[in-house]
């Protein structure tokens, strides 16, 4: 490998990246305009529920029930309504999720000391969320009763009823429970893994559809030199989209960062690697740029965002898609980012994540290679 024929091959693609400013400010604008809408608008965090209530008991024992759901963080009473059916309207026109119904003869039942039924009517259309609001409203009952029970045995002159056995919950690496201090790391991977690869597919393809390819091919340049060569210049500007994304990551969205800067930039380093040249791949694979881009797209963006563990955990995936997950690169990073991130942990712990990224990038690189000593050939 020519030294200086590399260097010349890495300044051309730079100054053509330089010369196409409308590309160039996509390209580091696309990566900030992905993470501020995804990292806004995604979020698994199910809070502020819609619920109505009807209370068909109207004591003041069923409205201190109520009062218990208005000072959860997790359910916002749009409104009291008086029948099943503004329930059932408001259910199917998406106004509420939830609704709490307080039977007749309520009070009754609780102060002659016998069981009282709370009755919870849940829209399960969207069964992930349903589920989660299923486990938060029956935990404010529960925990409302026990306080009942308590001062039930106080009022009989007994000790205060005490809890045999009292949970001591502490939350490691995201206290707050915080989705999108998982979502933003994960994101910025997904969305590397896209630019990367959609930045260096078009780049052999437009040299053949320009004409310039024949010009380059008369020249003593090789394959090898000319796909590192312009791996090189888009490498440069794959870790200028790195940096973007990190910095948005950790002072916009305010995720915490406690992990090794130099661990991380190497691991980006080895990813950006594997993803661009598989660009460069598919590109040499095909001569149009409309091609290039639309196998870039199903190649890149759609199974690191479905297979990488990103949002859907790959544990519940059926086992065929369990396999084939382990070809996505994204998955490995996914992983990197969030221990790096919110774990502090570094090589010692990631090594094989690590070490599967090299796999991956030097496999992919050696590939296309080859694949552009084909096409010369």
């Amino acid at each position: 490998m020519n030294l200086r024929r590399l260097k010349a091959i890495t300044k051309k693609e730079l100054l053509h990246i330089v010369r196409d400013s409308r590309s160039l400010v996509l390209a580091l604008l696309q990566p900030l305009i992905m993470l501020l809408l995804y990292g806004y608008a995604l979020t698994l965090d199910v809070d502020r529920i819609p619920t109505y209530i009807y209370d068909q008991d109207r004591t003041p024992e069923s409205r201190e029930l109520i009062d218990q759901f208005r000072g959860s963080r997790f359910f916002q009473i749009q409104g009291v309504v008086n029948d099943y059916r503004r329930i059932e309207r408001g259910i199917d026109q998406s106004k509420i999720l939830l609704s709490i119904v307080i039977p007749q003869l309520y009070s009754h039942h609780l102060n002659a000391g016998e069981q009282a039924s709370v009755q919870i009517l849940v829209d399960g259309s969207d069964s992930n969320t349903a589920g989660i609001a299923l486990g938060y409203a029956p935990a404010v009952v529960q925990s409302y009763a026990a306080e009942l029970r308590s001062n039930a045995q106080v009022q009989r002159g007994g000790q205060p009823l005490r809890i045999p056995v009292e949970p001591r919950i502490r939350v490691w690496y995201n206290s707050d429970l915080k989705s999108r201090n998982y979502i933003v790391p994960g994101l910025i991977a997904v969305t590397m893994m896209m630019i990367a690869s959609m930045l260096s597919s078009l780049t052999i393809a437009r040299e053949w559809e320009n004409g310039t390819m024949e010009q380059l091919l008369s020249t003593p340049v090789r394959p090898s030199e000319l796909v590192l060569g312009k791996l090189l210049a888009y490498f440069a500007l794959g870790i200028a989209d790195m940096l973007i994304a990190i910095v948005v990551g950790v002072f916009v969205f305010q995720v915490p960062f406690r992990g090794n800067v130099a661990f991380l930039m190497f691991t980006s380093c080895l990813f950006l690697l594997g993803a661009l040249s598989w660009g460069i791949f598919l590109s040499a694979t095909s001569r149009s740029q409309l091609m290039a881009y639309q196998l870039g797209m199903m190649s890149s963006f759609l199974p690191a965002y479905l297979l990488s563990g990103f949002i859907y955990s790959i544990q519940n995936m059926p086992r065929v898609i369990q396999v084939l997950s382990y070809a996505v690169p994204a998955r490995y990073f996914v992983t990197i980012l969030n221990g790096v991130f919110l774990k502090g942990i570094g090589f010692r712990i990631l090594w094989l994540e690590v070490l599967l990224l090299a796999v991956y990038a030097v496999l992919v690189f050696v590939g296309t290679s080859r694949k552009m000593r084909q096409k010369v050939a």
